[in-house]
């Protein structure tokens, strides 16, 4: 099944994959007006609000719209191809210094991605994925030298061996547990707030598949063994370059789970009356509307949480 309404899976520009490579074009479009433009610099972009209107924490629904500025306005930086939309507009991101302007916030994916709408949500997740991996991917792996960014950015490459080098995304599973009473499995990283829980989550190995790695997960950190694993969705998350892989799995009997206070500090069955009402009295926090994993336990509960 797919988990409706996933922040950062939304986006309604075209990527024109076709183009990375018609010079032409992406040199006529960079010099139109009617382009526009996301500057993003560590994983933050400015965004505006109407008038009256002002940020909730870990609200679903706002006012919220990024700041796309004229290519002629933009500053020096890594410049890369984000699409084209239905009316033919293009877009681009630029990976440099935010510009002052009393008018907008510098806010992160993390704590606007559930508000915008879903051009700019898509708009945003795609450069701060390219943006992130231009930031941190600056030279070449076989030799050392610095690569040179191809004119869409898809890419770089390396001028002294001529070797393509194009963005990494590193694949990890986050999973529904559940036991025979149906009880959701939460946990609460070693390096986490007091009272702040999730759905456990980990990385794929090389070599293995994601079915795979969602068992060796949940038995690495808890102890429990499940089965009956089925995929949900995937939401991207460019923080820095993941992609989350949801599933659903069941435990193979009643044990408790136990942790070593390494990679998980907690780790426990909650029935749908005790998350709602850990929720009410601030006993427990979820993660926020941005991430797959806060979806994934309203697909478990049975409707949206209102905390």
């Amino acid at each position: 099944m797919n988990l409706p309404n996933l922040a950062l899976s939304r986006g309604t520009v075209d990527r024109t994959t076709e183009r990375r490579t018609d010079i032409a074009w992406l040199d006529k479009t960079w010099t139109d007006p009617r382009t526009r433009v996301l500057v993003v610099h560590h994983g933050k972009a400015n965004v505006r609000f109407d008038p009256g209107e002002s940020y909730l924490p870990g609200g679903r629904h706002g006012s919220a719209r990024l700041e796309l500025i004229e290519p002629a306005d933009a500053p020096d930086g890594t410049r890369f191809l984000l699409g084209q939309d239905a009316d033919g507009t293009a877009y681009y991101g630029v990976s440099a210094a935010l510009g002052d302007n009393s008018k907008t916030r510098a806010m992160s994916l993390r704590e606007i991605g559930a508000i915008l709408d879903s051009r700019d949500a898509g708009l945003f997740t795609h450069a701060v994925a390219l943006a992130n991996w231009h930031d941190t991917h600056t030279h070449c792996p076989r030799c050392g030298t610095p690569t040179i960014p191809e004119p869409s950015g898809d890419s770089t490459r390396c001028p002294k061996d001529g070797t393509e080098h194009f963005p990494r995304t590193d694949p990890a599973v986050i999973m529904l547990v559940t036991d025979a009473d149906d009880r959701c499995l939460l946990g609460r990283g070693a390096a986490w707030a007091e009272r702040r829980y999730s759905i456990l989550a980990g990385f794929v190995d090389p070599g293995e598949s994601a079915e795979q790695a969602v068992e060796r997960e949940v038995r690495e950190e808890t102890g429990i063994a499940v089965h009956e694993i089925e995929y949900l969705a995937s939401q991207p998350w460019p923080i820095p370059r993941s992609l989350m892989l949801g599933f659903r799995a069941k435990a193979v009997n009643g044990a408790e789970p136990k942790v070593d206070g390494t990679e998980l500090a907690e780790a426990f069955w909650i029935s749908r009356e005790d998350l709602i009402s850990g929720l009410r009295n601030r006993e427990l926090g979820i993660a926020a509307p941005v991430s797959i994993a806060r979806h994934i336990i309203e697909y478990w509960y049975g409707a949206e949480l209102p905390y």
